[in-house]
């Protein structure tokens, strides 16, 4: 935890920003995962860790604007429970860690509420992600399950996340070090992949490096030599010569920040002639648009600088044609680039994506329909203090080149004929994490290969 200061000033701007009425946060609790007492690792829901810190199940807690009181809700654990878990603090000197002088019984919640709304004040919650948490909001809150996400207060996710995008040097220093540690992993998986290892070995070295730090993973591992698939977190394939491998991962801290990079390099010890072309392009645009970051520059105008750049190089590539300013406004470009640049990273590795991108990344200004755009999680101007991520990639999909070849779409921009010769390639991408300053960028953590020698003299490595 941060020194309860912390916590207590944040929770003193938030109710300054809200105005009114009863904030209910409400913690995570344990989830099982095939019966009652074997659980899922616990992960701690991010906006309470923001507020209050307190990495433990079971809890919640209000805080009364109007009466300037704060009390966490929980119960101590009994003696049975204790003999299987050891001592542990009382719910009242958790509170204490967080700057909370009030502590009361998990079924005191229930009425603290009733008292609230009998007295004509708001209740104020975040949009819930959790069906436990939903079913919890329709009971003290007296509506069905249905209605209650809708019943979400925008004040309290609007202050929320204005307080949570813009990191404090504290935050910054502690998602460094999940960056740091992220960096370790990606190194240490292009210096040992090779020939007969399974995607699994891969996805598990990278995984005990992260453990050893002291905290865990920020996301699944993705380890594939099947890069087309974005989200591919099957491990199951042996590597082979020839094959280019895709890694993307991050650490978490024990405070739970987050670090997400993405490598891709061949299983060989070089990249062959194909592979080194493709890497370039993507390259190339992620050079593009990390040196387009600073404050006041909408993020999507430096997606669509990536798109542009990679539309360049593989019209260079014989893949693309026509007019590439028309090509990547109709979205023709998405073809080989399905998603979006990138996002908002630090409690959650894409950051309050539960309390809505619309709020998040786009400031409540409507997202882009079109296919590809509308995968954009960030596209508002950026400000100093914002922590986010830079990932261009170029991905062939057989599937996708099929639809779109029968469909005859943007005949006039893509070569499909060429194309084809591409559908087993895979797929590539290149991810950094950025910290926006004052005079424009900071990247994040140590320094990592990127350039094709960079990854090749590791690769080549005895």
């Amino acid at each position: 935890m941060f020194a309860a200061g912390t916590y207590a000033d944040r929770r003193a701007r938030l109710a300054a920003a809200v105005q009114s009425g009863v904030l209910l946060f409400l913690g995570n609790g344990e989830s099982p995962m095939n019966y009652t007492d074997n659980t899922y690792t616990f992960r701690q829901d991010s906006t309470w860790l923001y507020y209050f810190g307190i990495d433990h199940p079971g809890l919640a807690a209000l805080v009364d604007i109007d009466e300037q009181r704060t009390v966490v809700f929980g119960d101590d654990l009994t003696l049975d429970a204790i003999v299987w878990t050891g001592p542990q603090p009382t719910i009242a000197e958790l509170a204490a860690e967080a700057g909370v002088a009030e502590s009361a019984p998990a079924g005191a919640l229930g009425d603290a509420l009733d008292k609230a709304r009998s007295g004509g004040r708001t209740v104020h919650y975040l949009p819930p992600y959790r069906d436990e948490h939903r079913l919890a909001l329709s009971r003290v809150q007296g509506m069905p399950v249905s209605r209650v996400d809708a019943g979400a207060s925008l004040a309290f996710i609007r202050a929320v996340v204005d307080m949570r995008n813009h990191k404090t040097g504290e935050e910054v220093a502690e998602i460094e070090r999940a960056v740091d540690t992220s960096v370790d992993m990606h190194v240490a998986a292009m210096a040992m992949v090779r020939p007969g290892l399974r995607e699994s070995d891969i996805a598990a070295r990278v995984t005990e490096i992260a453990l050893a730090a002291g905290g865990g993973l920020s996301f699944p591992v993705i380890a594939t030599i099947h890069g087309e698939t974005l989200h591919n977190h099957y491990h199951g394939n042996t590597l082979a010569a020839g094959n280019l491998f895709l890694l993307d991962c991050g650490a978490e801290t024990a405070m739970h920040y987050a670090g997400d990079l993405s490598s891709t390099f061949p299983v060989s010890t070089a990249f062959d002639g194909r592979q080194k072309d493709v890497y370039q392009v993507v390259l190339n645009a992620h050079l593009a648009a990390v040196a387009a970051v600073k404050p006041g520059r909408p993020f999507r105008e430096i997606h669509l600088l990536a798109c542009r750049t990679l539309a360049e190089g593989l019209k260079q590539l014989g893949l693309m044609k026509g007019d590439l300013d028309e090509a990547v406004a109709q979205g023709a470009h998405a073809m080989f680039f399905q998603c979006g640049l990138g996002h908002m990273m630090g409690l959650d590795v894409h950051d309050m994506e539960n309390l809505g991108e619309v709020w998040v990344g786009y400031e409540g200004q409507p997202k882009s329909t079109q296919f590809g755009l509308k995968s954009l999680r960030l596209a508002r101007p950026l400000e100093p203090g914002f922590v986010i991520t830079v990932e261009p990639g170029i991905y062939f999909i057989p599937e996708l080149i099929r639809r779109w070849k029968a469909e005859g779409r943007f005949t006039g921009f893509i070569c499909y004929d060429r194309l084809e010769t591409f559908a087993d390639f895979g797929g590539a991408r290149i991810e950094e994490n950025l910290l926006v300053t004052p005079e424009g960028h900071r990247i994040l953590g140590k320094p990592r290969p990127r350039t094709v020698e960079e990854v090749e003299a590791i690769r080549g490595r005895d």
